[in-house]
Order: structure tokens, then C-alpha cells, then sequence
């Protein structure tokens, strides 16, 4: 039967579901309202869009690699203890596959059709999750990277998913790549990443406004200080330096071994596997980063609810 899209909207205003699932439900119920509220709520899906105002700022990075492809992904939860939950996590398990089998993991990835059941979107399917674990669940970003000839990708996870590191490693000889010192490389810098958080792998790679703001902020604090006005660009270009080295990764001291810089590290690698070595790419996720989260104040939420009675 032809389902109009007024009663649709009526159902979606009076149970705040999803336009597509108030659709399928007054289609399995022969256009009865009621027995279409019913059917939403026997679904778990009436609640789910509700659900979707409530920060979720938990959850979980995931990272894995399956043959020369590696991915790295943040599901968001609203609590810890539901991102500890089986359903949550054969969820993020989900997604992850997903992106790694996609054709094109790219875009909005709610209107993708989900790779497990290409009939139904990952939005869909990630609606239905909601209203099943019964938090708001965000799928916040994620990468993916694939290992051409002369390179190896490598994940690491941090904290039972607190902090993930992907990383791409090259070798100038194709070879290479199957020496086990290439891999141990690849996970000694990728620990190095998680716990240094490098803006970047060399100087070139810093966006040029990030230099340009971080000058400005110098100068200012040296003229602040009474540093000599005719002095200060001096200055500024030594603390600019400074900067730049804290934050590159081939200029940082190596975390297990300070008297190394990264960048040496790569050469050692390369002399013992006869190829020179190089990080050609890498990303970062830290869980909840940017997110702002919200502070209850109990004794002001027992005060509200006392004034409703």
C-alpha cells in the first residue's frame, strides 16, 4: 500500500525516529499509527534519534591491519562502561571492517552501504545500535592507509584504545620490507608518536600559519618580558627552532633512547637492513580529543528536579 508522506512525518514528530524507519513501520502495520508506534518501540528505534543530542565523548580508537591494508577509526560512547560492552564492540568491529573492505571509504560514511549487508546504510545499521545499547554512539573519524610495494603500514594502540597510532614506513629497496628490523622500526615510532604527538614529520609539513600565529605569540611575550625591541627577531627565530623540533617527529629525541633523535633512528634501521628508511605518513587519534564534555553538577541537577515537584 502507498504510505503518505504526511502520516511519515507524523510518526517521525510523535516518536522522533528516523524518516526511513517510520516509513517500514507504517508499511509492516498497513498504515496503522498506533501499530506503527508499537512497532518502533518493540524496535528499540523510537528513542534512538533522541539519544542523538547526548555527548559522546568515550568509546573506543580502534586500529588493526589485514594483509597490506591498515585502518584506524573513533567510535564514541556517552560512558566508559558501554564502551566496555560486547554489543559496542563487535559494533567497532563492524565499522572497521566496513572501511577496510570499501571500495571507496570515503564521504559521508552513514549514506555507505554497510559492506556486511549491502542492503541496508551504516547509518542505518549504526541507528539500530543505538536504540540497542541504548547510548548516543558517534563514528568520528577515521583513516585508512594501504602499503604500496616499498612500504609497510603498522597500528598501535595505546591504553585499551585511549590513544592509536597508524603509520606508513618506506624501504628504497622493495625487499626490505619483509625484515622484521623494518617492523620493529615501525612499532618503536609509532609508540614514539602515541606518547610525543608530533604536529608533523618535518619542519615542511607544519602549515605555515601555525609558524606565522606561534611567532606572533613569542614576540609579544618577549616584548612583554622588556626584551630589547632590537633583539627580539633574534630571539624569536631561536625559539621558533625550538618549536619546531619538539614537534617534528625526525627531530624529536627518540622516547626509549633520548640521545637519539628520530631521524637517526631511521638511519641505524637502514644500515642494518641495507635500505634507506623513511616514514612516509602517519595519524593520531586520541579518544575524546577536541570533544567538549560535559560537567554534571550534582547538586545542582537534584536541585532542578526538586523544583518540578
Amino acid at each position: 500500500m502507498s504510505i503518505s508522506a504526511t502520516l511519515v512525518k507524523e510518526l517521525r514528530e510523535k516518536t522522533s525516529a528516523g524518516m526511513m524507519d517510520c516509513k517500514k513501520a507504517l508499511e509492516a502495520t498497513a498504515g496503522d499509527f498506533e501499530a506503527a508506534v508499537e512497532w518502533l518501540r518493540v524496535k528499540g528505534l523510537s528513542s534512538a534519534a533522541k539519544k542523538s543530542d547526548r555527548i559522546a565523548a568515550e568509546g573506543t580508537v580502534f586500529a588493526q591491519v589485514v594483509g597490506n591494508t591498515g585502518v584506524i577509526l573513533e567510535i564514541n560512547s556517552e560512558t566508559d562502561f558501554v564502551a566496555r560492552n560486547d554489543g559496542f564492540r563487535n559494533l567497532v568491529s563492524d565499522v572497521a571492517h566496513h572501511v577496510l573492505n570499501a571500495v571507496n571509504a570515503v564521504g559521508d560514511i552513514l549514506e555507505q552501504a554497510f559492506h556486511k549487508n549491502p542492503t541496508v546504510k551504516v547509518g542505518t545499521m549504526l541507528k539500530e545500535a543505538i536504540a540497542t545499547i541504548g547510548e548516543n554512539i558517534v563514528i568520528r573519524r577515521f583513516e585508512k592507509y594501504t602499503a604500496s610495494a616499498n612500504t609497510i603500514v603498522h597500528t598501535y594502540i595505546h591504553g585499551e584504545g585511549k590513544i592509536g597510532v597508524m603509520i606508513e614506513v618506506a624501504a628504497s629497496k622493495p625487499e626490505a620490507t619483509s625484515n622484521p628490523e623494518l617492523k620493529t622500526f615501525a612499532q618503536d615510532v609509532a609508540l614514539h608518536i602515541a606518547a610525543m604527538n608530533p604536529m608533523a614529520i618535518s619542519s615542511e609539513q607544519i602549515p605555515a600559519d601555525v609558524v606565522t600565529k606561534e611567532k606572533e605569540i613569542l614576540t609579544a611575550k618577549n616584548l612583554e618580558s622588556g626584551k630589547k625591541p632590537e633583539m627580539i627577531e633574534k630571539i624569536v627565530d631561536g625559539q621558533i627552532r625550538k618549536f619546531l623540533a619538539e614537534n617534528c617527529l625526525l627531530d624529536q629525541p627518540f622516547v626509549k633512547n633520548p640521545d637519539l633523535k628520530v631521524s637517526d633512528l631511521a638511519k641505524q634501521v637502514g644500515k642494518t637492513i641495507g635500505a634507506d628508511v623513511t616514514v612516509k605518513r602517519f595519524v593520531r587519534f586520541e579518544l575524546g580529543a577536541g570533544i567538549e564534555k560535559k560537567s554534571n553538577d550534582f547538586a545542582a541537577e537534584v536541585a532542578a528536579q526538586m523544583k518540578g515537584h
